[in-house]
């Protein structure tokens, strides 16, 4: 298969999705059925140019991890993925590998909680997708490198995810910053043939004392519920749960951050979400 019909199952499964399975607000004027190329490329964290160049076929060689996003947006199925990944020319992911695959479930709960700011982290924490809440609260994550949108290089990293990081200051820091270390050593153990997964190790040994001292007396920690207090530009101090959820058989982190009800913290939530909207 060559890149028009990768062009046209883009096209075809896009038109398939109304706004609201994604979590967008539909607006007036839709003169076509489906997602606008403005909102998958805002969903795959692309460009709408891109997108307009793989569906007539003038971009020909998407990259596995443009694929993969393409995929998430579109909540394809399994077999559905596979099928993408073969149309760009590429082999699909294979067992033993960090999984980016989202079942359709998990990306509908996403879509549905507009309240909380929600991302979902595939095993090696890279960021696969998120509600607006949550780029209201965090930054858009579109902004930033495919590869950059990973939590562990934003804590012990040193490049543009790093960066992007609004400042924060969970009650138990280094208690996060290790239960993180401990997810990726168990994922290493887990997933011995991930390139993706070996690089980012690799990486963060040689380049973070923190990760390193860490890494060396990692043990498998578990995920607890915590308070952050985050530094945002627009509101300010603002105090949120946080609580970290497995999606049974999937590999997947869903990351939650809530305000207790009519709080300040609430309204300052509410309000980056209405104006990150408007």
């Amino acid at each position: 298969m060559g890149a028009s019909e990768f062009g046209n199952l883009v096209h075809r499964w896009r038109d398939r999705l109304t706004p609201g399975d994604v979590g967008l607000t539909a607006g007036l004027r839709r003169r076509a059925p489906g997602l606008r190329r403005e909102e998958l490329a805002q969903l795959a964290g692309l460009s709408v140019d891109y997108i307009v160049r793989l569906e007539r076929g003038r971009a020909t060689r998407p990259s596995a991890q443009v694929v993969a996003s393409l995929a998430r947006a579109l909540q394809l199925s399994r077999a559905e993925r596979e099928a993408l990944f073969i149309s760009a020319g590429l082999l699909p992911p294979r067992d033993g590998m960090v999984s980016d695959f989202i079942p359709a479930g998990v990306q509908r709960l996403v879509s549905r909680l507009g309240d909380a700011a929600v991302g979902v982290f595939a095993a090696d924490w890279s960021l696969l997708t998120w509600n607006p809440t949550w780029s209201a609260l965090h930054g858009s994550p579109e902004r930033l490198p495919l590869p950059e949108r990973n939590l562990a290089r934003a804590i012990f990293g040193d490049g543009a995810a790093q960066r992007s990081l609004h400042p924060s200051s969970p009650a138990l820091a280094d208690d996060f910053e290790r239960s993180i270390v401990a997810d990726l050593k168990h994922a290493r153990a887990r997933y011995p043939s991930d390139r993706r997964l070996a690089s980012l190790v690799r990486e963060l040994r040689t380049g973070s004392v923190d990760f390193a001292r860490l890494w060396k007396d990692a043990t498998p920690a578990e995920h607890t519920s915590s308070r952050k207090t985050i530094e945002h530009p627009e509101v300010g101090a603002i105090t949120l749960d946080c609580d970290v959820l497995s999606v049974p058989g999937a590999d997947l982190r869903i990351v939650a951050y809530t305000a207790a009800a009519g709080s300040s913290d609430e309204n300052k939530l509410d309000l980056l979400r209405v104006t990150a909207a408007a």
